[in-house]
């Protein structure tokens, strides 16, 4: 269970040692003896006034800065937006999952049932074309802002709401490269992830350490069943004929063969159309066809796992697809509410120095969250992320 001291702890270690430990491997500051902020008053000015304030200004963040006791003018703390303040904040970034905080367990029985609920997914921050020398974008059929973008591969425990891992990637990067795809897990925890972290060796490694997973099949996938039939998944659901469901073991893939129990469930008309769109929509903006299989597929939900039926029912392993989707809800209150991928200045150095700033912020917040309301399954992250803000002030006062 999580306690204020260890929050406390956690924020002492990363917004004073871990800033301190930066400012020694970087060199960050270059003239101790007359720099009015230190490297982790610097820190904790930036990381707290755009808590505070996602779109802080620089007289707010002044008034942060004064709170920690640093008497300092707006101009002193625009020339501290420079590529080696970044440096320092990204490498006090890195070091903000060394402290796990946890809450109590969630009280929702299916995911009680596990030792965690680990779920995997990325956001993107599009940057300013200046930006592509430090994270390579992904182009695009846009004529601006496509060179330069930063992902963000976050892992997280549904089951006790902690934070587990935070990587930063070029935009570019595909999902199956991030740290967090490869992060080992705890036995007897599940691990949820979209199909952008499809790999059928990853599965086949939590398998052998006693992980469970649950995954979404994708439309090309080579299915054999006990008889050692092979087929597509298309053609496998075909030949389901009329069926509405089924469920049952085979082998996925063609070189590299996991054993998984599939789920199938045909869906309703409305939300295969739905799909439908979607898949069209999406390759539209990519400037490509979507496939047939996957406009048929569209008809099914399929899903692959190596949960027992005795542990988890086909009805109740849909239910438990769905709630990968919090991620998104997270990442939704990053974005629309911390701000993460929005700023005042056109200024490459800055944009750089308050995304990594806002990051850490959300880390803080994380923590806050957790501490404050995760056992509550009605709980309102959004409110509760109010609240937070409203007392970044005095948590300034406080260091």
């Amino acid at each position: 269970m999580s306690t204020i001291p260890q929050v406390s702890q956690a924020m002492h270690d990363l917004l004073l040692t871990a800033a301190e430990a930066a400012d020694d491997k970087l060199h960050f500051t270059k003239r101790p003896d007359r720099a009015k902020f230190t490297a982790s008053t610097l820190t904790q000015t930036l990381v707290l006034g755009f808590l505070a304030h996602p779109d802080a200004r620089i007289e707010q963040l002044t008034h942060t800065a004064a709170r920690l006791g640093v008497d300092v003018s707006p101009q002193a703390i625009d020339q501290r937006f420079s590529f080696d303040t970044a440096a320092l904040l990204r490498e006090v970034l890195a070091s903000s999952m060394h402290d796990l905080i946890a809450a109590e367990h969630v009280a929702i029985p299916i995911l009680q049932r596990f030792q965690g609920v680990r779920v995997h997914d990325s956001t993107t921050i599009t940057l300013p074309d200046s930006l592509a020398e430090h994270w390579r974008g992904c182009g695009g059929s846009d004529p601006e802002q496509t060179a330069a973008a930063l992902k963000c591969g976050v892992q997280f425990d549904l089951l006790t709401g902690a934070l587990c891992g935070l990587d930063l990637a070029d935009g570019r990067a595909s999902d199956k490269r991030l740290a967090v795809q490869h992060q080992a897990l705890p036995k007897g925890s599940l691990r949820l992830a979209d199909l952008g972290f499809y790999d059928l060796r990853v599965l086949a490694e939590l398998t052998a350490h006693e992980v469970f997973w649950l995954s979404r099949l994708e439309p090309t996938a080579l299915l054999r069943d006990e008889q050692g039939q092979s087929a597509s998944l298309l053609a496998f659901v075909h030949a389901l004929g009329a069926c509405a469901q089924w469920e049952g073991p085979v082998w996925v893939g063609k070189d590299q063969r996991v054993k998984a129990r599939l789920l199938l469930v045909r869906v309703p008309q409305e939300v295969a159309d739905q799909r439908r769109r979607r898949l069209r929509a999406t390759a539209r903006r990519k400037g490509r066809q979507p496939s047939a299989a996957a406009l048929a597929l569209a008809e099914w939900t399929a899903l692959i796992t190596n949960i027992p039926a005795e542990k988890l029912t086909l009805e109740e392993a849909l239910v438990l697809s769905t709630v990968r989707w919090q991620i998104e809800l997270l990442f939704k209150l990053w974005k629309s509410h911390g701000q993460v991928d929005c700023w005042r200045t056109g200024k490459a150095e800055r944009v750089l120095c308050e995304v990594y700033a806002k990051l850490l912020a959300m880390v803080v917040q994380h923590w806050a969250l957790i501490l404050g309301c995760w056992q509550y399954p009605e709980r309102s992250l959004v409110k509760a992320a109010q609240v937070v803000r409203e007392h970044a002030a005095d948590l300034a006062s406080a260091r």
